[in-house]
């Protein structure tokens, strides 16, 4: 599972992130992960803003409403003061242990690329090396 946290509906990099996860969301599917996307805004809110975004209406994985900040506090991206998620990513296993975790200030947009590449480097195995990519040798096995 590709679990990623944004801070809120209706702004202006997470639309973009959103957009990229579900551009990507194919390939993810190829290798087993679904993406499941959270932020602390409610359903009705997600409602609206997913039917007046046009960027958003390709997205088909679930979207969490964390009202109660419970699933962004339990990941640690909860900012409190301000009762919205900074940006976190999290690659889960099928054994529910988080192998990857990134989180960033509101400011700055992930990759999702670099998302789905550390999947991949996560389920060859091996030891991959700094900006190893799917073909390219790795370092041996894990």
């Amino acid at each position: 599972m590709v679990l990623f946290f944004y801070p809120l509906d209706f702004t202006f990099i997470c639309p973009t992130e959103i957009e990229g996860f579900a551009k990507f969301s194919k390939e993810f599917e190829k290798l087993g992960a679904v993406v499941v996307g959270a932020s602390t805004d409610s359903e009705y809110t997600h409602k609206a803003w997913f039917e007046g975004d046009s960027r958003l209406k390709e997205v088909a994985y679930p979207v969490l409403a964390d009202t109660a900040h419970r699933v962004s506090r339990a990941y640690g991206v909860l900012k409190e003061d301000k009762g919205i998620a900074y940006r976190g990513t999290f690659i889960i296993d099928p054994e529910g242990v988080i192998r990857y975790t990134l989180i960033s200030d509101l400011s700055a947009g992930r990759s999702v690329k670099e998302t789905l590449r550390v999947l991949q480097a996560l389920q060859s195995g091996e030891l991959c090396p700094v900006e190893w990519t799917p073909g390219q040798k790795t370092l041996g096995k894990a």
